[in-house]
């Protein structure tokens, strides 16, 4: 007799850990699936350049459909949204469109993802707010959009609002961004978000920055303004870019574990502590990062796919008396976003986070080139470097510049990783040639700025 696995969740997590388990585990074991909207598998990351129109169909941002699942051989209960679980009866209570029914399971697995989140504000629950976070949200502002609106606000500066507001210009609407900290994405360091400022005012975007929102004009059951620093701020729909928290009441109902914005507290094979037969993994789990050891939530699809594909591992193993061959060693915080031709990118600490930490943070700076100088059409680009003065690690590493700048943050990412020094960096085999780069990669200019501020 084989068991079920119950997931609640069907987009990049969930999906993941279904499919791998459903090609691993053989025939008699059922992988069941719930998902409360009607689709799977896609991409909230391309939301924002689908609202832009640069990406023409939602249908473009789905890798895999329903019926593509069910077709390989998971039972996926699409509109199937979960109620309650409960760990002593092994069951999950869940409604669809004719009733509540109740599952029991053998395994859970928990990917619930995570939500926009809505300040308690006057006038919050006013018609034309929205978040950006499922495919319905992105329906829900395109068809604004059909409305025509004259302006349009966007709240918060971080990676989403920061996407929106670019997609906004790009139709050509009056925006307004309004950002409580002193620059553009916080987590990029005040002479960056600079640059990042400078770009955004040059299109033509009204930006207020070191401004906190105090509530929405609401008129007729509409949006019609967002107050802010005493001022208010003519809006006919309102994006919501203030980040996410976890989705995660089913499990904190239930007695499970949270930390971080409610992000559901798992070990390194995505098992639940404390909890018997129970897994989580996505955008609605704690992760633990690499260089400080602390648990945070860091919603993205690249660790909730490779965290999906650990925890079916784990899975497996455990219903076929296995050990797990997979674990999920944490992040260091990488991220990379466009702002038009402008590209942003980060891993690692910034100079506050490392000293918070309990390193003695160097700063080394420089600006240079995405190609050689002199080759044709050479961009500008900035590097920003956080070592530690004690032992000369790697711990942070901050990009802005044109074109071909954004991805050298992934060999800053690896160099985290390996706990490398900035001096292991300067003597890195990096790839050169005139077209791509300077004889000396910018990191390794950046690099050799730190080791000369340790020396």
């Amino acid at each position: 007799m084989g068991s079920r696995v119950l997931v609640i969740g069907g987009d990049a997590a969930g999906m993941t850990a279904a499919s791998a388990l459903r090609r691993r585990l053989p025939a008699e074991h059922e992988v069941v699936v719930l998902e409360r909207t009607q689709r799977t598998s896609y991409s909230a990351c391309g939301i924002p350049y689908w609202v832009s129109g640069e990406v023409e169909s939602v249908d473009d941002l789905v890798a895999r459909s329903p019926e593509e699942h069910r077709a390989n051989g998971i039972d996926l209960r699409t509109g199937a949204e979960a109620a309650a679980i409960d760990v002593e009866a092994r069951s999950v209570t869940y409604r669809d469109a004719d009733d509540e029914q109740t599952l029991d399971y053998d395994r859970l697995v928990i990917a619930t993802g995570a939500e926009p989140r809505r300040p308690d504000l006057p006038g919050i629950d006013a018609e034309g707010i929205y978040g950006i976070q499922t495919l319905a949200d992105g329906e829900a502002v395109i068809a604004a959009l059909g409305e025509r609106p004259r302006h349009v606000v966007v709240v918060g500066s971080g990676y989403v609002g920061l996407e929106m507001a670019e997609a906004m210009t790009q139709r050509g609407i009056d925006t307004t961004v309004i950002e409580r900290g002193e620059t553009p994405l916080s987590l990029l360091e005040p002479s960056l978000g600079t640059k990042v400022a400078d770009a955004m005012r040059d299109l033509g975007i009204t930006l207020r920055t070191g401004t906190a929102v105090d509530g929405f004009v609401e008129e007729d059951g509409r949006v019609a303004g967002v107050r802010a620093g005493g001022e208010t701020y003519p809006a006919d729909l309102v994006v919501l870019g203030l980040g996410v928290v976890a989705r995660t009441r089913l499990a904190q109902d239930a007695g499970l574990p949270t930390g971080a914005k409610g992000g559901i507290v798992v070990d390194d094979t995505q098992r639940v502590e404390g909890a018997d037969g129970v897994w989580a993994a996505g955008d609605c789990v704690v992760t633990r990062d690499r260089i400080t050891g602390d648990l945070l939530h860091v919603p993205l699809g690249t660790h909730a796919n490779k965290q999906g594909l650990v925890m079916a591992d784990a899975i497996a193993a455990d219903l076929l008396g296995e050990a797990p061959r997979l674990r999920f060693p944490g992040i260091v915080r990488t991220a990379i976003t466009k702002f038009c031709s402008l590209e942003i990118s980060r891993t690692g600490l910034g100079e506050q986070q490392a000293r918070d930490a309990g390193f003695d943070p160097v700063v080394a700076t420089i600006d240079t080139t995405t190609t050689a100088g002199y080759f044709p059409d050479a961009g500008t680009m900035t590097v920003l470097m956080v070592a530690d003065r004690a032992t000369r690690r790697l711990l942070g590493v901050q990009v802005v510049g044109e074109r071909n700048a954004g991805l050298r943050i992934d060999t800053g990412a690896v160099a985290i990783t390996a706990e490398m020094t900035v001096d292991d960096v300067v003597m890195l085999d990096l790839a050169y040639a005139p077209p791509f780069a300077s004889v000396w990669s910018p990191l390794q200019v950046a690099a050799r700025e730190a080791v000369k501020r340790l020396s």
